[in-house]
């Protein structure tokens, strides 16, 4: 009898076991990631490769499809993906009216000058500045004689003055040893203004000076004469403008 119990209640045991089981909810699996999709190749090395000598840092795509950005300084073309056409002119956003390629270069030219110390440069200014330009300047040109001529009318109406000291002719020319000599003078301010009014310098071109460097940067944003004034958005503006007319195009902000 206690065997028949015993086998009895360890049938009943399987069998609720089984029932248990069989009425308890499967449990959930946590749901699986989407697979991401493959990310795509970087084609800019590939298109620079057709190119003589491109990087494809200098790449960089457009809104426009098979077409890509080719930037060297503040030069911009524009290249197919099989690297055998280029396009040279400015992709402007017909929508809104909008020079696509001159907004680059302003970015570029903004870039560049940001990163020259103003320790480099001869500056003009007023205690409480409104505006800041850049001007790149040749001691010996007429126009940029005018535009220093008349240095402390743009400061007193809120301008300050950064110059480049930018020679247009060669290393070794009168100009260019003048540009030296300013920079190598213990007052900079004052020795620029004796230049640009016919004085003669007596100080010595000094080897550490960055006349050359400046040289190169201004033939990397295409300047084809001097005074070239560049606003603090990286528009520039070539040739000589008046006080009163340069600060009033300062006043509107898409110039800032």
């Amino acid at each position: 009898m206690m065997f028949r119990k015993l086998t009895g209640l360890l049938a009943c045991g399987a069998l609720c076991a089984q029932l248990a089981h069989a009425q308890a909810p499967a449990p959930q699996q946590a749901p699986q990631p989407a697979p991401q999709p493959a990310a795509q190749p970087d084609r800019r090395a590939e298109i620079a490769s057709h190119i003589p000598g491109a990087r494809a840092d200098e790449l960089r795509v457009t809104p426009i499809a098979g077409i890509y950005e080719l930037t060297r300084g503040t030069d911009i073309a524009y290249v197919t993906t099989d690297g055998k056409y280029a396009i040279s002119g400015d992709l402007y956003d017909l929508p809104t009216n909008t020079d696509l390629t001159e907004a680059h270069r302003r970015e570029v030219r903004a870039r560049m000058i940001a990163a020259i110390p103003e320790s480099e440069m001869v500056i003009f200014g007023p205690k409480d500045p409104k505006y800041t330009v850049t001007v790149f300047t040749d001691v010996d040109c007429a126009y940029c004689r005018k535009l220093h001529s008349q240095i402390a009318e743009y400061n007193r109406l809120g301008v300050r003055v950064r110059y480049l000291l930018y020679p247009r002719t060669e290393p070794g020319s009168p100009s260019w040893i003048k540009a030296e000599q300013v920079w190598c003078s213990p007052d900079r301010q004052d020795a620029l203004t004796r230049a640009k009014l016919g004085q003669e310098l007596k100080t010595k071109p000094c080897a550490s000076n960055p006349v050359a460097r400046f040289h190169a940067l201004g033939q990397d944003f295409g300047l084809e004469g001097t005074p070239d004034i560049v606003l603090p958005g990286g528009e520039m503006i070539p040739g000589y403008v008046p006080p009163v007319e340069l600060a009033q195009h300062l006043k509107d902000p898409q110039h800032n």
